[in-house]
């Protein structure tokens, strides 16, 4: 029974929906308002979880923000305007993404630039390994059996040892 009830924490873990954290008195009447509430919601983020969008945050931060973006919306801002007002009071980093711009360029160039950076790093570490030699001629001293020639006088040495070692009476 153990096993089952592991089995159904894990299925409801992994297949329930994300719970929204926007709550019953937040929602608006008109449908169509409330759409692009969720959607303006879905693009900022949480400055107390920061990882989240408003949408999804139960912060009391994150609850003022969903409120001051239907606020807006009902006063008959638009999508554009409500995220400028949003921006101008707390900032882009509000935007979960931010516009690009002279001031916003790091943001979106760092991955860029960090991928270009391990793409060269991996390619010239991967260029300085020797490569081993591709088949050319066999060495002088190789008589074709993959070994030196000082490699055979060692293991003729060792056979040696090993009949030597079988005449001796008693071994």
């Amino acid at each position: 029974m153990r096993a089952r009830d592991v089995f159904l924490a894990l299925v409801l873990t992994f297949f329930s929906a994300p719970a929204l954290a926007v709550e019953p008195d937040e929602i608006l009447d008109d449908p169509a308002l409330e759409a692009r509430a969720r959607e303006i919601g879905r693009e900022l983020r949480c400055i107390t979880c920061q990882s989240q969008s408003i949408d999804d945050s139960a912060a009391p931060l994150a609850r003022d923000l969903r409120l001051i973006v239907r606020e807006r919306l009902v006063a008959g801002d638009s999508d554009e305007e409500v995220m400028a007002y949003v921006s101008e009071r707390y900032g882009d980093y509000v935007r979960l993404r931010p516009e690009m711009r002279g001031d916003t360029a790091i943001l979106w160039l760092t991955p860029a630039l960090a991928l270009a950076t391990a793409l060269g790093a991996a390619f010239f570490y991967f260029r300085a390994i020797p490569k081993p030699d591709a088949g050319g001629a066999p060495d002088a001293q190789d008589d074709g059996d993959g070994l030196a020639a000082d490699d055979d006088l060692a293991a003729d040495d060792d056979l040696a040892a090993d009949d030597f070692d079988d005449e001796r009476p008693g071994a």
